[in-house]
């Protein structure tokens, strides 16, 4: 070959090499500015231990990428972000670019997930949405007794009904249901141990527990904030003078499967430890998963001469200081007499 012919060799090799170069460059930065392929937002679940290369993989396996491992690589080193990405549970959503999706993964912005244990459902209830929820780890099996789970909480020889605080509880995919139970357990001791500190001076109430089971009859009795504190005060008095409570939301928890939907005279009459017509008192248990609203009206009820209450059928009730006018409010609300 020729001196003339090596340099013009040279030199289509070196244009080769340059366009090969440009063109590379650009299809790299295009790769970094060019949102995934997503129509609809998506979730993708990066494994503890996952090598880079086959996390790229899974990616190009849904179909959400088409660049190769060593684009991606490039991208995350001048990120300064290659071995510092999070696992957990990503959300993918039209419009993200590999580098917001770096980003995230090396902020650990994972997904949230939420559960709500909501106000006056009973541990059987919570139990069952609980196990229905699929981005939790089951550590708390169907066939484990409720004595069983507040044993593994830590706490021997205490009735699991009533015992966990209702609010919304945040977590990520994989954590246990055991966990989430024990973080709402402990937020109701904290919770009825502060209240139970600032209870009023001359209530009939004996313990913090006691103060437990009222509040789950008061979460069971209403639904209304501005009541709870007054059916809290009628339940109070009648602590303080003997006089039964009389409340059809033990009777039917004590009732258990058997209640079919109705409360019947031979109900109210069938003694048991629930049967707050037969048994003076509070029963021997909280009855629902009272929430703060309620216990804090069982703790500071509304003060007043009122002691009895009846529905009027909206959701709200007729308070009355005497039988008498506790008969007519019955007479008129339950009887439609008028």
């Amino acid at each position: 070959m020729t001196k003339r012919r090596r340099s013009r060799f040279g030199l289509v090799l070196l244009l080769l090499i340059l366009g090969a170069g440009a063109y590379l460059y650009r299809d790299v930065t295009s790769f970094f500015a060019t949102p995934l392929a997503l129509e609809s937002e998506q979730s993708y679940e990066l494994a503890p231990g996952t090598p880079f290369n086959r996390m790229v993989e899974q990616l190009r396996e849904h179909g959400w990428t088409r660049a190769p491992a060593l684009y991606w690589r490039g991208l995350a080193m001048s990120m300064g972000v290659a071995s510092t990405l999070h696992a957990g549970e990503y959300a993918l959503t039209p419009g993200l670019t590999p580098r917001a999706l770096l980003e995230k993964m090396a902020r650990g912005q994972v997904v949230q997930h939420r559960f709500t244990i909501v106000p006056g459902t009973t541990v059987r209830e919570m139990r069952a949405a609980l196990a229905a929820e699929t981005a939790l780890a089951h550590e708390i099996t169907p066939s484990m007794s409720d004595t069983d789970l507040m044993d593994k909480l830590g706490a021997h020889g205490v009735a699991a009904e009533g015992r966990f605080l209702p609010e919304t509880y945040v977590f990520t995919r994989g954590s246990s249901d055991l966990a989430l139970l024990q973080r709402a357990y402990d937020a109701m001791k904290v919770e009825l141990d502060k209240l139970w500190e600032q209870r009023a001076p001359d209530t009939p109430l004996k313990s913090a527990d006691e103060a437990l089971i009222l509040a789950s009859i008061v979460e069971k009795e209403t639904g209304r904030a501005e009541e709870r504190p007054k059916i809290a005060g009628v339940f109070a008095r009648r602590l303080k003078i003997g006089m039964r409570l009389q409340t059809d939301p033990t009777v039917i928890y004590g009732m258990g499967a058997q209640f079919a939907g109705n409360i019947r005279k031979a109900d109210l009459e069938a003694d048991g430890p629930y049967n707050t017509y037969t048994r003076a008192g509070l029963p021997p248990t909280p009855i629902a998963l009272p929430g703060r609203a309620a216990l804090e009206a069982a703790i500071k009820p509304a003060a007043g001469e009122e002691i009895y209450f009846v529905s009027r059928g909206d959701g709200s009730h007729q308070f009355s200081s005497s039988l008498a006018e506790h008969e007519a409010a019955v007479s008129k609300f339950q009887l439609h007499h008028r």
